[in-house]
């Protein structure tokens, strides 16, 4: 068993015991994703790029992780796949060539 697949089970395990699965649908699950996330970015707002309290920061990014791998178990994705395929996809839109030392979106590449 992978180390997220040991990590998943324990989150589920731990929402098992409280029965709250029923709770847990995909579109409350990816809900709860974008609330975390907010959550995580609020910790930034009105801050300097790096003045941070970095338990909090802990906090809420297992926060949007625990959501991310219930809802990825919720439906049997394989993350590691799943992460891997968005990767070659990225790799694909963003080439180093064109890619490398810059933050333009793929659709901001020129064709030259």
């Amino acid at each position: 068993m992978s180390q997220i697949e040991q990590l998943t089970k324990e989150i589920i395990d731990f929402r098992n015991e409280r029965d709250w699965e029923q709770f847990h649908n995909s579109k409350d699950l990816a809900i709860a994703i974008s609330t975390e996330a907010s959550e995580l970015l609020e910790l930034f707002l009105w801050k300097e790029n790096e003045d941070f309290n970095l338990d909090h920061l802990k906090d809420e990014l297992a926060d949007v992780i625990i959501c991310s791998l219930m809802l990825a178990h919720k439906h049997e994705l394989n993350i590691s796949q799943i992460i891997r395929d968005k990767m070659a996809k990225n790799a694909k839109k963003y080439p180093v060539e064109k890619a490398k030392g810059n933050c333009k979106k793929y659709s901001e590449f020129s064709d030259t």
